[in-house]
């Protein structure tokens, strides 16, 4: 795996003057909406790993031509037709930079696995949306009759209790105790 300098260099997103890596813009005015929604698009890492595809691409390629100059220059040398006349690239640094696309291809893959796994478990468990609004500020559309709320609110009960019983269990097991006679 590259190192992190290695990443933020690869990817171009360095820290600017008196900003600190990794620090995002401060509490400020609302931002409008075109560059509000070219942030949340930088944010998706479906669409992170569609721009770093290209980049990558490239990488590769500039790497395999690297890797061709320095083998004809080294084989040129070994056979005594040449002498080394000038510095080429850096064949470490072209295969940094390939790795460096990697690691951040692979980061937004695990990102976009535990999204959308995220959003199974969300649709499982609470398949309608209850808002959080208080009494008075939503519409008549917007809340969740007691018809529809109660019965899930059971399932997430029962959703909690299966999660507190395979902890107690696999708790139980790790530790070699019997579950206690009688059973839930």
């Amino acid at each position: 795996a590259a190192p992190p300098a290695a990443l933020a260099a690869a990817s171009g997103q360095g820290a600017g003057p008196g900003q600190a890596p990794g620090a995002g813009p401060g509490p400020g005015p609302p931002l409008p909406p075109q560059v509000a929604a070219a942030q949340a698009q930088d944010f998706d890492p479906v669409q992170r790993f569609r721009l770093l595809i290209p980049q990558l691409k490239e990488s590769l390629q500039t790497l395999m031509k690297v890797a061709a100059q320095n083998l004809v220059q080294n084989s040129s040398i070994d056979n005594g037709q040449k002498t080394a006349d000038g510095p080429l690239q850096r064949f470490d640094k072209s295969l940094e930079e390939f790795y460096a696309l990697c690691d951040q291809l692979e980061l937004c893959l695990r990102l976009a696995h535990e999204c959308l796994s995220q959003s199974f478990d969300s649709a499982k468990h609470a398949p309608a949306l209850v808002p959080a609004a208080p009494k008075g500020e939503g519409g008549p559309g917007e809340t969740l009759p007691y018809t529809q709320y109660l019965p899930l609110i059971k399932a997430q009960i029962a959703g909690a209790k299966d999660i507190h019983n395979a902890l107690l269990e696999g708790a139980n097991k790790i530790t070699g105790k019997l579950p206690p006679s009688g059973g839930p």
